[in-house]
């Protein structure tokens, strides 16, 4: 279910609980993860789906071709629908995030380096 999720971007979703709709909305993929101790949190048209937090994932499509994942637990669903298109969007940028975080704590290192050593060159004239 992970693998599944994580790539799909922009969404629209639907929460519908027994058969009534509780929100709809657009929003983001931001994280999936799987952890027992924490909920799919949906806020500020961010998703953060915990796979946990669901039995079951049902894939299929609409009748205009539109694919769709639902997230199933119980007589709960949580109904994704993909609104970007990985093919056409691909990001150009394959920078995972810990490279990322990397790269920016070897670059504030640096600069700390360089104050640091500034300030112990400076003699007094």
């Amino acid at each position: 279910m992970v693998r599944i999720l994580q790539h799909l971007g922009r969404v629209r979703y639907i929460h519908n609980q027994e058969g009534k709709l509780l929100r709809e909305g657009e929003g983001y993929v931001v994280e999936v993860f799987s952890d027992p101790q924490q909920a799919t949190l949906v806020a500020n048209s961010s998703l953060y789906l915990n796979v946990t937090s669901f039995d079951y994932l049902e894939m299929g499509q609409l009748d205009d071709n539109q694919p769709y994942f639902d997230l199933i637990q119980d007589n709960r669903c949580l109904r994704i629908l993909p609104l970007s298109n990985p093919l056409t969007e691909h990001n150009s940028c394959s920078i995972n995030d810990a490279t990322l975080e990397a790269m920016l704590a070897e670059a504030l290192t640096a600069r700390w380096d360089a104050c640091l050593d500034d300030d112990n060159n400076n003699f007094a004239s």
